[in-house]
């Protein structure tokens, strides 16, 4: 037989490798059943540290396959008028932040997106998410550090995650986990990659978010 002729078939959809645009659409999932009651505060952290760590599709589907998600992983967003951007349309696309050989901030009372980008070269970005209005569950932000310095700072009754490395620099998330006892505490989730350079993320003591519950009802019921 000649190879050359006959190439190997595609590999099926379970085995292909998993796309952020994949794992978007699980986390909005796990995100509304957390919200719906069907999965505890609990069960939601645990399934979103495997969202972060499984590699393929099929993988993935293990993820939400107990869960009302038609057509598993390549489905849409569930609930999608509840996922609609803002008017502003700071949820619709992702924002970056740039500092090359200065300094860059994002604080105040200010509306982050589902996704964050910062990028750092020799420089210095803060983002203070301490005032921030959240407008859904999850919030990513995706940090790149060489020879610089980036810091998020977040209200200490939200849940923050880490998911990151350094060569000859640190990536550093401090206080994982807090905010877990409110199944409605928005989730912040910092991946990064630091060359020389420095990432942290922690909560700043005595900044808190209220009445998370209530505000996120209300969104959802507008």
């Amino acid at each position: 037989m000649d190879l050359e002729k006959h190439p190997a078939a595609p590999a099926a959809p379970a085995d292909l490798r998993a796309s952020d645009a994949d794992r978007d659409r699980i986390a909005q999932i796990l995100s509304d059943a957390l919200a719906e009651g069907r999965l505890t505060a609990e069960e939601h952290s645990e399934r979103l540290d495997s969202l972060y760590a499984f590699k393929t599709v099929g993988e993935l589907e293990v993820l939400v396959r107990d869960l009302p998600a038609p057509g598993g992983v390549h489905a849409p967003a569930a609930h999608p008028a509840h996922a609609a951007a803002p008017a502003d349309g700071s949820g619709g696309y992702t924002e970056t932040i740039v500092a090359v050989c200065s300094s860059s901030a994002r604080k105040g009372r200010w509306r982050p997106g589902a996704h964050t980008r910062a990028i750092s070269v020799m420089g210095d970005i803060t983002i203070d998410l301490t005032e921030a209005v959240f407008q859904q569950q999850v919030t990513e932000i995706n940090v790149t550090s060489v020879l610089g310095n980036v810091e998020v700072l977040v209200p200490e009754n939200v849940t923050l995650r880490g998911y990151g490395s350094g060569v000859l620099g640190n990536f550093e998330v401090r206080g994982e986990g807090r905010g877990e006892t409110d199944p409605q505490a928005p989730v912040v989730i910092v991946r990064g990659f630091a060359l020389l350079g420095n990432i942290e993320a922690r909560p700043r003591l005595g900044a808190r978010l209220v009445d998370l519950a209530r505000k996120l009802r209300k969104r959802d019921d507008g």
